[in-house]
Formats: structure tokens, sequence, C-alpha cells
């Protein structure tokens, strides 16, 4: 099941990154957009561990990109073209859900991705839900910076949209009960070693 989680997960946050390279490449002047890469399920059934996920090998220097919470911020992810992009793919994508679902954790090699996250309200969204906290979803409200390719999307900034709804939050949260505030976290998946992950090619 955690091997069927994590192909759905990379595969849909793979559809989303499709839509949004096909709006982006139309500007002139966007460039290259990042590519979340493809990932199968395989059955070993000779195996000890008899379900595992393969996919295109990344060869080069392997970063973190995007907010993953509030207290892990990778700022070379502001000076870097690949960086800048991705931050852009999670508000547009968080803008085309109407905030209801965030791709998180994005990391790989140049505008190449792997092993992304995804975070949904508590409710899911269209019947999908993901494999993170829906606390990412405020977190990335609260310290996502728009850049200069949210701007040539059209994208609306999320800082005064953050700050009212903040204040409307405060005023309400004294009569909400204490059990509406606690966040379900899901343990991060395992994945096997990158040594068995093959090349397509």
């Amino acid at each position: 099941s955690i091997v069927i989680q994590e192909c759905y997960v990379q595969n849909t946050a793979r559809e989303y990154a499709k839509l949004y390279a096909a709006e982006a490449e139309s500007l002139e002047g966007f460039g290259e957009v990042p590519e979340i890469i493809q990932i199968f399920l395989i059955h070993r059934p000779a195996n000890n561990i008899p379900y595992a996920t393969v996919e295109e090998e990344l060869v080069g220097e392997f970063v973190k990109y995007s907010v993953k919470d509030g207290k892990e911020v990778n700022f070379l992810r502001r000076d870097s073209e690949a960086g800048q992009k991705c931050c852009t793919f999670q508000h547009w994508v968080y803008e085309k859900t109407n905030g209801n679902l965030l791709v998180t954790d994005l990391q790989g090699v140049g505008m190449k991705l792997t092993d992304v996250g995804i975070a949904t309200l508590a409710k899911g969204y269209k019947g999908f839900k993901g494999n993170c906290s829906f606390s990412f979803i405020e977190q990335f409200r609260a310290l996502h910076q728009c850049n200069e390719y949210c701007e040539m999307l059209g994208l609306k900034s999320l800082r005064t949209t953050h700050q009212k709804q903040r204040k409307a939050t405060s005023t309400k949260s004294k009569n909400l009960p204490n059990s509406s505030t606690v966040k379900k976290m899901v343990p991060k998946k395992a994945r096997e070693p990158r040594d068995l992950i093959y090349s397509e090619h």
C-alpha cells in the first residue's frame, strides 16, 4: 500500500505539472519548466520485498527546492531558476485548486523532480487525499514569496489573502473546540535504496 500510494501521489503531481507546463510554455520568456518524472510500480515475487518503485535515475546535484514545513526553508530555491519555477508551480496548483491542494517537498536535479508530496485539506480534494499534513498548506500560504514567474502567470499574491484569513481566524478561534486544531500527521513513506533505480533508456 505504501508503494502504491507513492506512485499515485507522484503521478498525480506529474499530471498537474503537465498542465502547468502547457500554460507556462505558451508565455514568451518563461523558458524551461520543471518536470516531475514518472514512477512505476513493479512486483518481484522472489524478493523479500516483493513490491518496489522504479524511475529514471537523476544524475547531478540533488536539491530540495520547496518549503516542506515552517521549519524547513531552503534558501537555495530562491537563488535558482529551477527553485523559483518550483515555487511558482506550487502557487499555480494552490490557486487552480482554490487552496485545496498543494504539491510540496519538490526536489530533484535541475528541472527534473522526484519523490514529491501532496498536501490536501482534511476532507481531501475531488476524492484524493495527499500523503502530507494539511498544515503544509497553511505554512505555504504564510511563507510563499511571489517571484517574476508568478507574475508572468498572473497569480494572485498570497500575502494579502493570508493576512485577511489570519484576522478572521483569530477572532473566531476563541470559540472553536480544541479538537478542531488537531493536525493529523502522516509518516514519511519509506523508499528503496537509490541503487535499485534504473533508467528507462
